[in-house]
């Protein structure tokens, strides 16, 4: 694993998927925006609670690594599978709202910079 939450080109994939994107479309038209807006939130909460999970038992296990290497794999499963559950939920609303992915990446870029630029400004 490189340390990517998810990479460019993989974000352009998803992006030019249009048969997901009208899927994505599909299910947040039958659904309605409010209540999987509320579902969202319950993805967050559980994406949340997989984190802390992991955390957790990265901390006990800190005196024993063996242990650790052998419990973390399925929680790390169930981080990943949360955070798609969660990316699901959002290109919902990018797809409802007609947002363009470009635009999206940009602000991202833009905030990731900022941010930088604070870190930067702190370790001074």
């Amino acid at each position: 694993m490189n340390g990517e939450f998810i990479n460019l080109d993989t974000a352009k994939k998803i992006q030019e998927d249009k048969n997901m994107d009208k899927d994505l479309l599909k299910i947040i038209e039958f659904y309605g925006v409010l209540p999987q807006l509320k579902y969202f939130q319950s993805e967050v909460f559980e994406l949340n609670e997989a984190i802390i999970e992991y955390e957790d038992r990265k901390n006990i296990s800190d005196f024993n690594l063996n242990m650790f290497k052998a419990t973390a794999m399925p929680v790390k499963q169930h981080i990943i599978e949360e955070i798609a559950d969660v990316m699901v939920m959002l290109m919902q609303f990018k797809e409802y709202y007609h947002m363009d992915g470009n635009d999206i990446m940009k602000i991202m870029r833009e905030k990731i910079d900022r941010q930088l630029g604070r870190i930067e400004n702190e370790s001074k």
